[in-house]
């Protein structure tokens, strides 16, 4: 790599040492500032997003709208999502991975996420993608899986907000299915239904329903997604379907508590290799090692009932895992590099390193709860910390506590990747540089410039050192320098997790967004970003409780839900003149009488008072996600 110059202006210079100071302050009182590295890693899942990016709360300034007319050739609409890495392609099987990674964390380090007043932005980053999945299955028996195409999508090197490339979108369907990306996307879709649950069980419930869809549609028409979708083929080849058909059973009965989907894990256990297959991997392609993990739960809390025998066999390949990062799997060990990185393969390996990170911190959580230990080869006994340990020894790694003493989320600590692999990051910003980058210019201009990135694409995690710890900060080296959406996602919680460890919480680290769910006051509402509240207005003694109680599929395939949604005054005061915003309504509604004025409503005229601890009923029928309620006005 060529040597650089680099010509300090003296105000910049003693900036950049007033921040390495209070960086090497931090650290060294306190170890590393995971809070910090958190709020990097959701500004990172920010910078993929695909869409029309939120006017509020944008906290990536050099990033614009895109895609906005993906799959229109088509003739469906496919706006929305995460993109994949570096490049512009939404590959379904990573990003729902990247969602279930998220909705896990979420799940288990709720409490340290809350701390961190990071759970609104959980929450945001679970559902842009969440909202996408939904969008992309319209009937139960399909699913569109993939947009753009990734040799027409590498051809070219230019900003998303610039795209000339192909953005078609590929589904799968009954005649050609994908139980793998179908799988992975009702398991997402579980998870993300029980992270939502206490803030809002409407959109929960219609997450299940499209989960539970998803996973019948996986289990009933089994094949490989690329054999479907060919040009996923070359990016992310799917090694197989039976890990993601028992990870959707087992997410659901997480979600669910119904003993079909835990009668399903423990019937398939053979037959789909979740109590023979012991693993040293867990990532977007295998899942085995999470779904013994997830599965030693339900023993660890005494519910294994009849299917106890069963569910030992998993969490003995569940400790197989932790035993062999933990270098005491009677020499079946993970490889590990001199520096002590765990090491699985050469193209973005950090992905791998992340993810088994998480689980161990994870596996952690679970044997504590249960006051159980792990047992390893030879009977060797292991304490829970010892799993948070390896987990931390992993995270620091990243953070800078290796051999370049460097850190590889970029952004975090004074030395990090400047010659990214990521086209939003290489070039220009559209604010900055208002005329489009062309495909082939993008590559003759930004790709091969020697200057450091013009973006800092934070909390990316690039694809890190090889097997001897060295690294190549370089943009073509795209094996070591290209950052993803399933390196990054479970790092979220594993920071989280980490920062919580240490006893440092309580910190905000940005102006965190609301909560989709809960209903803000009327200077930070936004209609457009914020879902039917559940929780107490600080604008009006109001409270919502918004459910679905039916659903049902027409001939064409399409599926209805019947929303009901209660209104009650939780003041000491009766409410009179109360007036509703309603938006997206798109059937029928009863309970409520409407005003001359668009999606205004009022109470129905037999109960115009709303009494202290009273409440009012309205319902109403349509297809896909709930209407948005909103108080106007109240006396």
């Amino acid at each position: 790599m060529m040597s650089k110059s680099i010509k300090f202006k003296p105000c910049v210079f003693l900036a950049l040492l007033l921040g390495m100071f209070r960086y090497l302050t931090a650290t060294t009182a306190t170890g590393f500032d995971y809070g910090e590295a958190l709020d990097k890693s959701l500004l990172f899942l920010e910078a993929q997003r695909s869409g029309k990016l939120p006017t509020n709360d944008k906290l990536v300034a050099w990033r614009g709208d895109s895609g906005l007319k993906d799959g229109y050739s088509q003739g469906v609409d496919m706006v929305g999502g995460y993109y994949d890495a570096g490049d512009h392609v939404k590959f379904g099987l990573p990003m729902a991975y990247s969602v279930t990674m998220l909705s896990w964390g979420a799940i288990q380090f709720r409490k340290e996420i809350t701390e961190l007043n990071q759970m609104g932005r959980m929450l945001w980053a679970i559902r842009w993608g969440t909202d996408y999945f939904m969008k992309a299955h319209p009937q139960p028996n399909v699913l569109w899986a993939q947009v753009g195409d990734g040799n027409s999508d590498h051809y070219c090197w230019e900003r998303a907000e610039d795209m000339t490339t192909p953005r078609d979108a590929y589904k799968i369907d009954a005649n050609h299915p994908g139980s793998d990306v179908a799988g992975e996307t009702a398991a997402a879709l579980a998870s993300a239904a029980i992270a939502f649950k206490s803030y809002n069980s409407s959109y929960s419930n219609l997450l299940l329903v499209h989960a539970k869809q998803l996973f019948s549609f996986a289990d009933k028409f089994r094949s490989l997604y690329d054999d479907s979708i060919p040009s996923a083929k070359q990016f992310y080849t799917s090694s197989g379907y039976s890990d993601e058909l028992l990870w959707a059973a087992a997410w659901l009965f997480q979600a669910t508590n119904d003993e079909y989907y835990l009668k399903y894990v423990v019937d398939n256990a053979v037959y789909f290799g979740g109590t023979g297959w012991a693993v040293k991997e867990f990532s977007w392609d295998n899942k085995y090692a999470g779904v013994q993990i997830l599965l030693s739960k339900v023993l660890l809390e005494g519910k294994g009932g009849a299917y106890t025998n069963i569910l030992k066999q998993y969490q003995a390949k569940a400790n197989y895992f932790a035993c062999a990062c933990l270098q005491k799997n009677d020499g079946y060990n993970v490889y590990k590099t001199p520096g002590g990185l765990v090491y699985v393969r050469e193209w973005n390996n950090m992905q791998y390193v992340s993810s088994a990170a998480f689980l161990l911190a994870v596996y952690s959580d679970y044997l504590s709860a249960a006051n159980a230990k792990l047992t390893c080869p030879g009977g060797q006994l292991v304490q829970p910390q010892e799993l948070l340990n390896f987990a931390k020894s992993q995270a620091d790694y990243i953070l800078g506590k290796n051999p370049k003493s460097m850190s590889y989320l970029v952004g975090y600590g004074p030395k990090y990747p400047t010659h990214v692999h990521h086209r939003g990051a290489s070039i220009a910003s559209i604010y900055v540089l208002h005329s489009a980058v062309q495909c082939v210019q993008g590559f003759e201009t930004w790709y091969h410039r020697s200057e450091s990135d013009p973006n800092v694409i934070y909390g990316g995690l690039v694809g890190g050192p090889d097997k001897n710890d060295d690294f190549s900060d370089d943009r073509s080296c795209y094996e070591e320098t290209e950052p993803t959406l399933s390196g990054t996602a479970p790092l979220v919680g594993l920071f989280s997790k980490l920062q919580g460890a240490n006893g440092i919480s309580g910190r905000s680290y940005r102006t965190k967004p609301p909560v989709p769910g809960h209903q803000t006051t009327p200077s930070t509402y936004d209609p457009r970003k914020t879902s039917t509240p559940e929780t107490k207005s600080s604008a009006a003694p109001i409270e919502f409780l918004h459910s679905i109680t039916s659903t049902w599929s027409t001939a064409q395939e399409t599926t209805h839900y019947r929303h009901k949604v209660i209104i009650k005054n939780t003041s000491w005061k009766p409410i009179t003149d109360l007036k509703l915003a309603i938006e997206e309504l798109s059937g029928p509604l009863w309970g409520l009488s409407p005003t001359n004025k668009k999606n205004i409503y009022e109470l129905p005229q037999w109960q115009k008072v709303l009494n202290p601890g009273s409440q009012c009923v309205f319902v109403y029928i349509q297809g896909g996600p709930q209407a948005k309620v909103s108080v106007l006005s109240w006396k």
